[in-house]
């Protein structure tokens, strides 16, 4: 299953640098269409089979498909955590530009293209923490995680970077990931991850239009 957990996000991080690297930076409307939800559905659908296939001979307590044991402690950590990646994120996106290059910044709001503006949200919101957690700090953290912890935080870190295709903002995601990865590890669950990642991804957005 390990193998097979690397050859997925193998492939998902050289289809997203090949993607990036061939057509280059996304239009700056990208959040604006409703193409970029629809193909982000697709993708997350695909996605989604193919790790609950690889994770389909793992208990679900090896994936994190469990409570955490205490969800006020997993709460306090994710907060102290998300706190303390917003500060580095902020100060390495002072240097790095990353967020351009991601094409998650739309240079205003639209109110006319509210409706496949609030899908896009959705799928960045909702679809892709979920898949996304799954497939990095469920089945991949399952998996790592007999070769110590910190392989199974910095592994999944690393591949979770990669698999977004970007240079600049490569650093920041792997910040994130260690983060949210340390949350998987502490609090033996996916779920406080799953809300830790829709809450940033949520603030990345809302960032964008207050700035």
């Amino acid at each position: 299953m390990l193998a097979g957990w690397f050859a997925l996000v193998t492939i998902l991080a050289a289809l997203s640098y090949a993607s990036r690297f061939t057509a280059g930076k996304p239009p700056a409307d990208t959040l604006y269409r409703y193409g970029t939800a629809i193909s982000g559905l697709i993708f997350y659908a695909v996605t989604l089979a193919v790790v609950l296939w690889l994770g389909s001979v793992l208990p679900r307590h090896r994936l994190g498909l469990r409570q955490p044991a205490s969800w006020s402690r997993a709460l306090g950590l994710a907060v102290a955590l998300l706190i303390a990646v917003l500060i580095v994120e902020v100060a390495l996106e002072s240097i790095l530009h990353a967020g351009r290059e991601q094409g998650l910044e739309p240079p205003r709001w639209e109110p006319d293209r509210a409706v496949p503006f609030a899908l896009n949200a959705a799928v960045l919101v909702i679809a892709a923490p979920v898949v996304e957690e799954l497939t990095f700090r469920g089945v991949g953290f399952a998996l790592l995680a007999p070769f110590g912890a910190w392989v199974a935080v910095s592994g999944t870190a690393a591949a979770f970077a990669a698999d977004h295709g970007l240079v600049a903002g490569f650093l920041p995601l792997f910040v994130f990931g260690l983060a949210i990865a340390t949350l998987r590890w502490r609090t033996r669950s996916v779920y406080p991850g799953m809300l830790f990642h829709a809450c940033f991804n949520g603030l990345v957005l809302a960032f964008a239009f207050i700035r």
